[in-house]
This record gives structure tokens, sequence and C-alpha cells, in this order.
């Protein structure tokens, strides 16, 4: 066996990030930039007002109460006909374009149109202005927020909705970003049937594909399924043959990297490239399989294959240390740590296998305070384990107890989110 931190580092030597591919704007988020993305427009393109109002020049109004008469209205959208002179005031809504001579904006709340003033006269030939303002007060300036020939976001820039907003005031239409990875997933053994398939005596239904699956698409990738793969080398062979005809980067397979008579993985990887290793030093997690498959005809490329534990939490728990970061690196991105917190435990964790532990836990405030449980039995084969979690406590190997009421690191899987556990409704951090 090897360490988490060997294993990893060896796999990740892998992976690049993939090739430059142009999209529209929004199928970009939560992706890689591979261009700096440079504005050819200020923003916002014109003076503009912050507030509905009117517009004015200061020095009219340095000493307030004063009457000014009313020359005209603006809209967003609209430009003005004419100038604000001397003893004049245009009404004027949030965003339209200031007009030629006026400097400022007072709020309709600081003029007689929002208060009763007496006096003040009800027509809209004139407005009492209430409060003096100074030059650029409620003004957007042209320019404000990005001015013409910045590099707003530079490549390597992960496209969050905010990205996504800034591109489109830019006239974006499509932005270059990283390839997502196209992943082979791959479920082994004669045990396994199809989702929509009657359970038969010594059959269970195939969860793996689909929470490899679904694991693979919330990392971003692509995933394609390949089905089952029988316990025979002909058919493992075959499916493996037709994940590399569909041009992926990357293979994940699941069970058949054990030590029993049917577990084929190891032998196929080696007869279709070249295995590295095939255990790891964590629980759950032990039997996982790296190799890569070789490109046997000029259409094929040389794909990483990473053999998943049969087990599903053991499946679900390797792919988050090394699938997932596998995934992220293709995807360009260089941060892949979870967020963590400190939180106290609630009750004591045996560690007696002497690997790396990540237990299944689930992180609550209270009061001042974070708690965190773990989510009950810890069975690699019970997926519930992992459904009820947010969040994995990492005991290392040469801990063997951690005792409750020890303040411990928790690295969140759900990152905010409310969830219903044991019939109640939980902030989770």
């Amino acid at each position: 066996m090897i360490s988490v931190e060997e294993a990893l580092a060896y796999i990740l030597k892998h992976f690049q990030p993939l090739e430059p591919e142009t999209v529209p704007l929004l199928e970009a988020l939560d992706r890689v930039l591979t261009q700096d993305i440079v504005s050819d427009i200020n923003v916002p393109p014109f003076n503009n007002s912050a507030m509905d109002g009117y517009a004015v020049r200061s020095i009219d109004v340095a000493k307030p109460p004063m009457i000014l008469r009313v020359i005209g209205d603006v809209a967003a959208g609209y430009t003005a006909t004419r100038a604000v002179e001397p003893g004049t005031a245009m009404r004027i809504m949030t965003g339209a374009p200031m007009p030629q001579g006026a400097d400022a904006v007072v709020r309709f709340e600081e003029t007689s149109e929002g208060a009763e003033v007496k006096g003040a006269g009800k027509n809209r030939e004139s407005v009492m202005i209430l409060k003096s303002v100074q030059p650029g007060d409620n003004v957007r300036n042209a320019g404000e927020d990005i001015r013409q020939g910045k590099v707003v976001f530079p490549k390597g820039t992960v496209v969050r909705p905010a990205e996504v907003g800034v591109m489109a005031s830019l006239g974006k239409q499509f932005v270059s970003v990283h390839r997502r990875p196209r992943v082979a997933i791959l479920a082994t053994g004669d045990e396994l049937v199809a989702i929509d398939d009657p359970i038969t005596p010594g059959k269970i239904r195939n969860s793996n594909e689909y929470s490899n699956a679904a694991a693979v698409q919330k990392a971003g990738g692509i995933p394609i399924r390949l089905g089952i793969a029988r316990d025979n080398i002909a058919d493992l062979t075959a499916k493996i043959r037709a994940g590399l005809d569909a041009d992926v980067d990357l293979f994940l397979t699941s069970a058949g990297v054990s030590v029993g008579d049917y577990d084929m993985v190891k032998d196929v990887l080696n007869a279709e490239g070249e295995m590295h290793f095939w255990q790891v030093r964590m629980k759950p997690g032990k039997p996982l399989a790296f190799g890569v498959l070789r490109g046997i005809t000029e259409h094929r490329r040389n794909v990483p294959l990473l053999g998943l534990p049969g087990n599903p939490v053991s499946a679900m728990i390797s792919f988050e240390v090394f699938a997932r970061r596998a995934i992220l690196t293709m995807l360009g991105k260089t941060h892949f740590d979870r967020p963590t917190v400190r939180a106290e435990l609630l009750e004591d964790i045996k560690n007696d296998a002497q690997r790396r532990n990540f237990i299944r836990v689930i992180v609550e405030k209270r009061g001042a305070i974070n708690i965190v449980r773990s989510t009950g039995e810890q069975g690699s084969g019970i997926l519930t384990s992992v459904a009820r979690a947010n969040g994995l406590v990492t005991v290392p190997e040469d801990v063997p107890y951690v005792r409750k009421g020890e303040t411990v690191d928790v690295q969140m899987l759900d990152w905010p989110e409310w969830r219903v556990h044991g019939g109640e409704l939980l902030l989770m951090l």
C-alpha cells in the first residue's frame, strides 16, 4: 500500500488542463478562462444618474431651499434634448444619461416632489430643492466600473454568475474556456442489474454507475456511461475499448480491483495498458487501481484509468479524494480543497485500521460553536452514511483515537445548505 499523498501526487502527474474551446457565454459558468477578457468600452459608457430625482447644477442649490424651473424629463434609455442652464433642473430617472450642464442629482425625497412643502406649488413647471449637493453627487461616471482597454478578468479566472454578468455588459457573446473532460463510467460485476431490472437472488442494482456519473457531472466533467461489464476478460476488454473509442479523457471503473478470484480490472488494465498501483492506505477505499490505457490505434489516445472500489461508500470517498481533483485539473482549476470548519466532536472516534480514515459526519451550529457527529454506522456498503453527511472528518493513520469533546477540522461537502436530518431542519454552515 502507498499513502494517500503518494497516490494523489502520482495520479495528478498524468493530468493537465485540457485544450481551449469557444462556448456561448452561459456555457462558460464554473469553467476557467483561457484568454484575458479585455474591455473595448467604458462601463458605464456615459455619465448617468444613480437615483430618481432632478439633474441640477450644484452651484444653483448651494443654499437651499431653492426653487428651480423644470425644463424636461429624461428616462433611462433616452437622452436629453436640451442642456440644464442656470436656475433650471431636469427630472431624471435612474440610469438615464446626465443632461449637458448638470453635474449632480438631487433625490426626489429631497425635493418638494417627495415632501409636503408649504408654498412649493403643485405644478410640474418648478421644483423646490431642499438639500444642497456637491458636484458628482448621485452620478455614475463613464468608466467608473471598467475603463476601456482594461484587463477585466485574466486567463485562469473561474467564471461565476458575477463574471457572466460583467462579460455580458462588455458584449462578450462567446468566451474561450478549457474543454470539459469526457469521463467514461464503467461498473463491473456479475451481481449487478440495471436500475429498472427486478432484484433476483444474488443480484443488486447498479448504483455505482449513477453515483459516479453524478459526481463527474457535479465536478464539471461529462459522464460517458458504458453500463455494466461482466466478470470475464472478453466483456471487460470490449467495454474498455468502447470507452476509448468514445474519445474519453479519463476512465473510471468500479469494482474488480481487489484480491478476489473474479476481480479482473487489474488483469485487463495490464493487458490493455500499464498498471501503476492498486492499494492505498485509506479507509474506506483501500483497493484503488491506477494505470494508463494504451491508444492502440492512431485515433485513440493514452487514457488514465482509475479503478475505484466496488463498495459504494469506498467508491464515493475515493472519487472525492482522487478523481474529483483530476477532473478539476483538466478543467484548468488550481484550488481543489473544500472549505473546512472547526467543530466540537460529540462522540469518540476509533481508528484501528492504521489507515487514513474518512469519517462521514454531520456539522451543525449550536449557539456560538459548531458541533459534529458521525452519520452512524460507517461500513463501506452503507451508502446512506454519505447521503446523510455534509462533511468529512479525516483521522490520520497514526492517530488511533479521537475523543469526544476534542475540536477537529471538518471538510465540508455541502456548503452552505439547509438539510433535513432526523426530522429536524438544520442550518448547515
